[in-house]
């Protein structure tokens, strides 16, 4: 009866967590297992706290190089600035010869098979007719640019967004009545006019104009950029953001 017990072990193996894994041929042991899953896959909490990890990539390997300059400028074939794209998107346009690469940010994005230059600036090769521009879209991005990212109150650093005349008191979300202000700044003002406080501001505030607001207000800078959006008023954009009345 005993021999019968002994055989069965050996067969069965020992019960789980009761002895160490076999070893496998070579001497080394077997690499972990991977973790147990409900239901055979990972729930969105447990892939999530996977992603968040130190050290953890969010990006494909063959794009890991040029992470550290996600963005680039797009100009028409007439060199007129259209937008900014992902550096993703701007490589797409490259490789399938609809843009020429006219700046280089000096990294490269590797493949399987090749290397390309990351491009900083592309112009396409077709000319795309844009529909009528609006006024500027008033965001937090660009409001902080047109302010230079200083309070307009007291000329420290910016980190909310006041009213000029509150809007309890029948002020407008508009770009003249809109400036950035530091918290201490705001909290003081509250919802009083600025006479009420004996405060002046920096600056008048007034709509963005020109198309170098567009590509500056989205938060997103270079500075091999510039010489292609300074005929359409980069330099007034930089003045104001360097804190220069332009």
């Amino acid at each position: 009866m005993a021999d019968r017990t002994v055989r069965a072990a050996a067969l069965v193996g020992p019960p789980s967590g009761t002895g160490p894994a076999p070893a496998a041929p070579g001497g080394e042991k077997n690499p972990p297992g991977p973790l147990p899953v409900r239901g055979g896959a990972l729930t969105r909490h447990e892939e999530r706290l996977r992603s968040d990890r130190p050290g953890a990539s969010h990006a494909p390997p063959a794009y890991k190089e040029a992470s550290t300059v996600p963005h680039v400028l797009v100009l028409n074939a007439s060199y007129e600035p259209l937008g900014v794209v992902p550096l993703r998107r701007a490589l797409v346009l490259v490789l399938e010869n609809k843009a020429i690469c006219l700046e280089e940010t000096g990294a490269f994005l590797h493949s399987a098979t090749r290397a390309v230059p990351a491009p900083s600036v592309v112009r396409l090769k077709r000319f795309v007719r844009v529909p009528y521009r609006g006024p500027v879209p008033l965001t937090r991005r660009a409001l902080f640019a047109r302010d230079g990212g200083r309070c307009m109150y007291c000329g420290a650093a910016a980190t909310s967004v006041d009213h000029v005349i509150p809007r309890s008191r029948g002020g407008q979300h508009a770009w003249d009545n809109v400036v950035a202000a530091c918290r201490r700044c705001n909290h003081v003002k509250a919802d009083r006019h600025l006479p009420e406080l004996g405060w002046r501001l920096r600056h008048q505030p007034a709509p963005p104009t020109g198309l170098a607001w567009r590509i500056i207000g989205t938060g997103h800078r270079d500075p091999r950029w510039l010489p292609y959006l300074q005929p359409f008023g980069a330099d007034d954009v930089m003045a104001r953001i360097d804190g220069v009345s332009a």
